[in-house]
Parts: structure tokens; C-alpha cells; sequence
């Protein structure tokens, strides 16, 4: 038992680091130079990459970030079908219980890497696209749905944050609509809400009227870094 748990434990490390890497960060440095920190919205996110470095680097880093989330799950799903990790599962513990709870553990705890990078003193982006990341690899059908949203939305509105935020409203909706397990509707409920108060700066810009549109830019960072 004592060896089944440090294993999902470090698991769990490995969900977070993966969650951390720091993309966004990353662009900026070796495209232009500077800590996107301190550019634009300050956020890491593939919206203010876009703003502040250009769009094919944007796009990279919106694939990395979707494939850290789907890398988090897939990993768990991966090893718990291994023979490494079979004889390790104590004769106590229904796998077909237990391993959508610790998969839907795994994607929280890498929207939490994405956002509080251990690679960045514990700040980072918005979680957005690595959510996506997460629901793909949960039921691709419920990711794809939150998906559209965002793009009919963004369509309507051309404003990201406003998409973003109607994307995780929709989760828990498309979950229950899907019929998806308990785990995974507690994740969309859990990771919408995260995904909202991590926008509340964007949801005050939105109530000021002053949150930029799709292909606008902010010259400077307008707050610092989300907590």
C-alpha cells in the first residue's frame, strides 16, 4: 500500500511539472528577449503571446499547453495499464473505481502547475488552453464541445477572456449532457470555477469596458501577476 501511494504521489509531481513548464515564458525569451511577465496582461498564456510576440509562437504555445493537460491524463491511464504498476495495486483497491478519481486529480493539479509554475516563483497563465488539454483526453466529445463554445463566442464577441469564461460554464453542462462519471463532472465543475477567478482581472477590464478585443494590444502590464 505504503509503495502504491508514493507512486501516485510522484505521479502527481509529474502531472504538476508537466502543468509548469513554462511555454508562454519561453517564447518570449528566445523571440524577443524579455519576461512576458512583464508584457501586455502579464499572463503567460498563449492570448498575451499572441499580443506581445507574434502568432506562430502563440500557436506553438497554445499546442503545448493543450498537450501538457492531455499529457497529464494520458500518463495515469498509461501506467495504470503498464504491468509495472498492476502488482503494485493493493488487492483492497477496484482499479475501475480508483482511476478516474486520480486521473481527474492529475488534470487539477496540472491546470494548478500551468498556473503557479514552479518554474516561474508559482505564477503563470490563465489555465485555459491546458484545460482543453485535460477535457480531450477525459471524453474528447465534451472537449470538443467546450471547444466550440469558446469559438462561437470569440466569433461573436472577439474578446478571449469573455470566451474563456463561457467555455468553463459549459463544461459541467456538456458532462452532465455526455453522461460522464462523477470524477469527471467534479473536474469541470472544480477546473470551470478555477479557470473564472483566474480571469477576474480580465472580468473587471470586462465591467470597465476596457478589456482589448482579438488582435488588440495592452502596452504595459495593467496589474501584476495573479497570485
Amino acid at each position: 500500500m505504503v509503495l502504491w501511494l508514493t507512486l501516485n504521489g510522484l505521479l502527481l509531481l509529474v502531472a504538476y511539472l508537466l502543468g509548469s513548464l513554462p511555454s508562454g515564458y519561453w517564447a518570449g525569451r528566445l523571440v524577443k528577449g524579455f519576461d512576458i511577465r512583464e508584457q501586455g496582461s502579464g499572463s503567460t498564456g498563449a492570448t498575451n503571446v499572441l499580443r506581445t510576440v507574434g502568432k506562430l509562437p502563440a500557436l506553438i504555445v497554445l499546442l503545448v499547453d493543450i498537450l501538457k493537460g492531455s499529457a497529464a491524463i494520458a500518463l495515469f491511464r498509461w501506467l495504470y495499464g503498464s504491468e509495472f504498476v498492476q502488482p503494485l495495486v493493493p488487492m483492497t483497491v477496484d482499479p475501475s473505481v480508483w482511476l478516474p478519481w486520480i486521473v481527474t486529480l492529475a488534470g487539477m493539479v496540472a491546470l494548478l502547475g500551468h498556473s503557479k509554475s514552479l518554474f516561474l516563483n508559482f505564477t503563470g497563465g490563465k489555465s485555459v488552453a491546458t484545460s482543453l488539454g485535460v477535457l480531450l483526453a477525459l471524453n474528447w466529445i465534451v472537449g470538443l464541445g467546450t471547444l466550440i463554445v469558446f469559438l462561437a463566442v470569440l466569433g461573436v464577441t472577439r474578446i478571449v477572456s469573455i470566451s474563456s469564461i463561457m467555455g468553463a460554464i459549459a463544461v459541467s453542462g456538456l458532462m452532465v449532457a455526455n453522461h460522464q462519471p462523477l470524477p469527471s463532472l467534479l473536474f469541470g465543475i472544480a477546473g470551470g470555477v478555477y479557470v473564472i477567478w483566474r480571469h477576474r482581472t480580465n472580468i473587471q477590464r470586462l465591467v470597465a469596458g476596457t478589456e482589448p478585443r482579438l488582435g488588440q494590444t495592452l502596452p504595459e502590464v495593467t496589474t501584476p501577476p495573479q497570485p
